[in-house]
């Protein structure tokens, strides 16, 4: 008996002596491979290396399992090399589920797997992976909660918008049995999507009464007042509402000002389903940029938006050179495709046109981004087009924007801008004009609920009815306009409105009242700033002047039209003789459908999802904190 318990602890020891072994080997490969990786630059290679000489000792499981996942996430997140990347993480996720108690390593892998096969296109085995992962970890909240994200993240990306919502609902009640009242507010963000504005009024309601009674630590709180915040910005942004939008902006713009100076040492939530944040907090800040950029462009502030844009851009580079999280590249493009427009208003062309050129090139480098973003793309070189007075191709970009979208209010912003065009092309198309004004009658069944939208609908009957001849009819639709944007402070139809009005009492001899249209258009044009307005305005007043014999004022308004001339002329020379101004030929991406003449309720292209349900990767690049304006402006 002594000599087989001597025996048994000889061999006990052996045992722990190979196992201390084993740890200590294993510890320096770990050990290198982190330091090459985080090295400065990385070295990518040698810490590969480093991770593949862990599998000739022959590992246990565990361990062989982890270093699967771990050669997996690097070679994903730092090289091209996608077929090693699938085949090491494959291995993590189908060895991890023989380990009991092996959540972590379990979950990421099958998360890491999914994101990679939908990178690859493989969406058909992306979504039975995600089931699975999520049918075993519901003992474990945290992956529980995260996986059902990313589930209906993919479902969003496809646009089936049911199916994302009712995932969402699924873990909202989750959330809720396992006492996360913190993780429960997600939903609301795929209605908004999805235009069940019914069911968004009562869940804003409700989210915010989550927001206030919600205890923990002040980032998460914060963290969630922004999330709310934005939902309620973007929520009236989309209607149009650029003044009842106001106070909900000033909020969001302080908070995120607060959540910029809190640290980020604080204490862990106890609940292991609180354990997300929806985006970084750097991210949080450009995306505040975004909707104040938003804001200001359709308010017709458009200084504001350029200076915002600017500071939003600056904050993006250095977040991308350290980050590479898909969103960022989604706010660059969204930024891009707001200050274009502004470009295109304030008389530079030129620079718009260079810049639609880096969206076409940041769309290129990702197909999503693409997809989500070619009628966009399409219809700003539409904008250009008509800028630069190229009609047919002005038309050929709309109509190829129209078949690209499924969105509603961007299908009504694309016929509206077409309309305009065969407005001002006189009888070439006038069956497919009174076809688009009727889709877009303002009066009735309005296609969307866009406040917005609808005071320009008014705007272009106006017009229509100007170019027939039509005065008091145009005068009542353009009254109609003004009513409607000076509730919202929307100052550039304001301005255009004023402008035409003044326009048709100067045709029908009303000097008086013509003036009285045209001094505050070309002012708030001066305020905005509009070139075209201003340079409408100053030859309406040259003209007013010259025929009331007020000889001074005609001639200060004939040399301010001359000099706005001279400007749009110069820019307009510049922009043409540009190599990116044969992207208004561009061929236009195949598609079968035919032009779509009914807007049908879709994901918003122009509005990704955020990608950061769930932690993303921490950047650090020194403190982004925002500077607005005390009036929210």
């Amino acid at each position: 008996m002594a000599a087989q318990a001597a025996a048994a602890a000889q061999a006990a020891a052996a045992q722990a002596a190979q196992a201390e072994a084993a740890e200590s080997w294993y510890l320096a490969l770990l050990g290198f491979a982190e330091h090459f990786r985080t090295s400065s630059p990385p070295k990518i290679r040698l810490c590969v290396h480093c991770l593949q000489a862990v599998f000739p000792f022959k590992p246990p499981q565990r361990i062989e399992a982890r270093t699967h996942l771990q050669l997996g996430s690097v070679l994903y997140h730092h090289t091209k090399n996608s077929e090693q990347a699938r085949s090491h993480l494959e291995k993590a996720w189908l060895i991890s589920q023989q380990i009991p108690q092996f959540e972590d390593v379990k979950f990421e892998a099958a998360s890491l797997l999914s994101e990679l096969y939908c990178q690859e296109n493989s969406v058909d085995a992306a979504k039975p992976l995600l089931r699975k992962a999520i049918q075993i970890s519901q003992q474990t909240p945290y992956w529980h909660c995260r996986l059902l994200f990313q589930l209906a993240q993919l479902h969003t990306l496809e646009k089936d918008l049911v199916s994302a919502c009712d995932l969402l609902g699924v873990g909202a009640e989750y959330a809720r049995v396992v006492g996360s009242e913190y993780t429960r507010t997600n939903r609301i963000l795929l209605l908004l999507m999805e235009r069940k504005l019914q069911e968004v009024h009562p869940l804003l309601t409700l989210c915010g009464q989550i927001v206030e009674n919600w205890q923990g630590n002040p980032i998460q709180k914060e963290s969630l007042r922004v999330f709310f915040l934005v939902l309620q910005v973007t929520h009236y942004l989309d209607a149009g509402q650029v003044k009842s939008v106001k106070p909900c902006l000033k909020q969001l713009q302080q908070c995120i000002q607060t959540i910029s100076t809190l640290h980020d040492d604080e204490i862990l939530p106890s609940n292991p389903a609180d354990l997300f944040h929806w985006l970084p907090k750097e991210h949080m800040c450009v995306l505040v940029y975004l909707v104040t950029v938003m804001h200001s462009m359709q308010a017709g502030y458009l200084e504001k938006a350029q200076k915002y844009t600017d500071k939003a851009l600056m904050q993006l580079e250095k977040l991308k050179m350290l980050d590479c999280s898909p969103i960022l590249s989604s706010f660059q493009v969204i930024l891009l495709e707001h200050i274009i427009m502004c470009r295109l208003v304030t008389g530079h062309k030129a620079t718009a046109l260079q810049e639609i050129s880096q969206v076409c090139q940041l769309c290129q480098q990702s197909p999503r981004l693409f997809s989500n973003h070619a009628a966009q793309l399409h219809t700003l070189l539409g904008l250009y087009c008509v800028s630069v007075n190229c009609m047919d191709n002005a038309e050929a970009q709309f109509t190829t924007a129209l078949r690209l979208t499924n969105h509603q209010e961007l299908w009504a912003f694309i016929v509206t801008n077409l309309a305009s065009v065969y407005i001002r092309e006189g009888n070439r198309h006038q069956e497919v004009l009174y076809s688009l004004l009727e889709r877009i009658n303002p009066d009735h069944s309005f296609p969307v609920s866009s406040h917005c939208l609808r005071a320009a609908a008014f705007y272009v009957r106006g017009l229509f009815s100007f170019f027939q001849g039509r005065y008091n009819e145009a005068k009542r639709f353009l009254r109609e306009t003004l009513k409607m944007s000076n509730a919202e402070d929307l100052n550039r139809l304001t301005a255009c409105s004023l402008v035409l009005l003044g326009h048709i009492f100067y045709v029908l001899g009303n000097h008086r009242e013509s003036n009285n249209m045209v001094v505050p258009a070309m002012q708030l044009a001066s305020k905005i700033p509009d070139m075209s307005v201003q340079l409408w305005s100053s030859a309406l007043l040259r003209d007013l002047n010259k025929a009331c014999g007020n000889a001074m004022d005609a001639h200060e308004a004939a040399q301010m039209h001359q000099n706005f001339s001279q400007q749009l002329l110069q820019d307009h020379i510049e922009a043409c003789s540009l190599p990116e101004h044969n992207l208004i030929t561009m061929a236009h991406p195949p598609c079968s459908s035919k032009l779509r003449m009914d807007p049908t309720p879709a994901w918003p292209a122009s509005c990704e999802a955020p990608g950061g349900d769930f932690p993303a990767p921490r950047a650090s690049v020194g403190p982004c904190v925002p500077d607005f304006h005390p009036d929210g402006s």
